[in-house]
């Protein structure tokens, strides 16, 4: 697999391994562009459309669960007729959409417009992950979907700077018409470029009995759950910081809108090192070993963050600090979380990809919704989730993910 890494990946397209990855790293880091780029613009969105804090975090919360229960029709779709046509269709629907977000006249039609562009985004990533799972064996999948979350992150690196920007500069309207032109491109490379990887297609993808078969076998099996509920608690984590932050920074400690955009990317550059990083342990430790080393970084931060909020320490670096840490553990999490949950299943690869997001993403709104309930003007719920979310995933590292052996037994 080596070879395949430097040449062409598992012998199945034509596409180099680079162009593979920088393909990868697009549609996946829609996800973080998308919920990240108008994070500094929402309490200036909140405050002209003249609504409660409770509906503007309905535009995050609307869009992470559409883009979760979008993902189980995208996977079988993708297993039946392939990963080209659905991708398409996807990223054709989701620049209509980001458009309509741009134009939206009022917060109702926003959140609506928000979910249609959660539910088209949900094409893009399952795709991305069934295509990892597609030409590349488990154990190699996790390096290379590590090296997709380095391209992740540095998208996510450019988004809260520039969302704090435009939207000082310009308004909000025009960062979010920066998710359409995104959508764009991506579309018009994907027409250009991109090649089915998809071998042989399931004709009976659609099926009930094979839609429920599928995901009665995926929600069985034990490496799924353990990597499943790895990448889930890893990212409630993040979607909470994502949630609070920008009410937290902005409103509370009196940050500018800049100010917190360059906060944002100290995160994502934190998250990208984790990447880095967690290709160094991979190669060095194995799986289930980077993956116990990056539970003890993400205990460590959440501890950090909790134990100065109830210190009575309100300040932005008391946050940052071990938000950045918090960041550094989420970049190992995810690629092997994302990788190891689709492993056991390479003739169901989207559905298991699906079943994974929709998991994710069904736990992100129960956090959104928790924190529109308990933002109480402090910084104590931010803190306080990041620290609970943190204890889950050192949990969740050092025993379900310890019961796997991933690079040897990936098979169902």
């Amino acid at each position: 697999m080596t070879q395949a890494m430097n040449s062409t990946p598992s012998g199945r397209t034509s596409m180099s391994a680079g162009w593979v990855i920088f393909l990868l790293s697009m549609l996946i880091g829609l996800q973080p562009l998308t919920t990240d780029l108008y994070l500094p613009a929402l309490p200036a969105l909140t405050a002209g459309f003249g609504a409660a804090m409770s509906q503007a975090q309905l535009t995050l919360t609307a869009l992470v669960l559409a883009f979760g229960v979008s993902q189980l029709l995208w996977g079988p779709l993708a297993d039946r007729f392939g990963r080209r046509p659905v991708l398409l269709l996807g990223m054709l629907a989701y620049v209509l959409a980001s458009l309509a977000c741009t134009l939206a006249p009022s917060m109702e039609q926003l959140i609506v417009w928000r979910a249609v562009q959660g539910a088209a985004m949900g094409a893009a990533v399952v795709c991305a992950r069934a295509v990892v799972r597609d030409l590349y064996e488990p154990a190699e999948g996790a390096r290379v979907m590590s090296k997709c979350m380095s391209g992740l992150a540095l998208i996510a690196c450019s988004s809260p700077p520039l969302g704090g920007l435009l939207s000082d500069l310009f308004g909000w309207r025009v960062a979010l018409l920066v998710l359409a032109l995104f959508g764009a491109a991506t579309l018009a490379l994907l027409v250009w470029r991109f090649e089915e990887t998809l071998l042989q297609k399931n004709l009976q993808a659609l099926s009930p009995a094979m839609l429920l078969g599928n995901w009665r076998l995926v929600l069985r099996h034990p490496t799924f759950i353990a990597f499943a509920a790895l990448s889930t608690v890893s990212y409630a984590g993040l979607f909470t910081i994502l949630a609070a932050s920008s009410f937290v920074y902005i409103q509370v400690l009196g940050w500018s809108k800049t100010a917190y955009g360059l906060a944002m990317l100290a995160n994502s550059l934190s998250y990208m090192a984790g990447t880095f990083l967690c290709r160094r342990w991979l190669l060095r430790f194995g799986v289930r070993r980077s993956v116990a080393l990056a539970g003890l970084v993400s205990v460590l931060a959440g501890t950090l963050m909790g134990g100065l909020a109830l210190a009575g320490v309100q300040s932005g670096w008391a946050l940052l600090l071990p938000q950045c840490l918090f960041m550094v553990g989420h970049g190992v999490h995810q690629p092997c979380g994302h990788s190891g949950a689709v492993g056991p299943f390479p003739q169901a690869a989207g559905a298991a990809s699906a079943m994974n997001g929709f998991v994710m993403m069904l736990v992100a709104f129960a956090v959104g919704s928790w924190l529109g309930a308990h933002m109480d003007g402090s910084a104590h719920p931010l803190a306080m989730g990041v620290w609970f979310w943190s204890a889950m995933i050192a949990l969740v590292a050092w025993t379900l993910v310890q019961r796997q052996d991933q690079g040897e037994r990936a098979g169902p």
